[in-house]
C-alpha cells in the first residue's frame, strides 16, 4: 500500500493522522505543502482544494481527513488488495 499524506505545518488534525499511521505501524510518506509549492500544487490537482491533511491511498483521495476517515480508507484499500 502507497499512502501519501499531504500535511500543512502546525495542523493539529493533521499532526492527529500521521501519529495514528506511525503507531499503527503504517508505512507513509509526509509531504508538507507549506514547505514545499510543488506539493501545494500537488494537492490541488488530486484534490482540487489544498485541506490538511489530504491524503492518497494508492491512489484514491481522501480529502481534508479525520482519523476515523483515513482507517476506513486504509481498511477498503486493503480489502481491494
Amino acid at each position: 500500500m502507497n499512502i501519501i499524506v499531504y500535511t500543512k505545518t502546525g495542523c493539529p488534525w493533521a499532526a492527529a493522522v500521521t501519529a495514528f499511521l506511525t503507531a499503527s505501524h503504517i508505512p507513509f510518506e509526509e509531504r508538507d505543502i507549506l514547505k514545499n509549492p510543488e506539493y501545494w500544487k500537488e494537492v490541488e490537482e488530486k484534490s482540487g482544494q489544498n485541506k490538511s491533511p489530504t491524503l492518497d491511498i494508492d491512489g484514491v483521495i481522501v480529502p481534508d481527513a479525520s482519523v476515523e476517515q483515513v482507517a476506513e480508507a486504509i481498511e477498503k484499500a486493503r480489502a481491494r488488495a
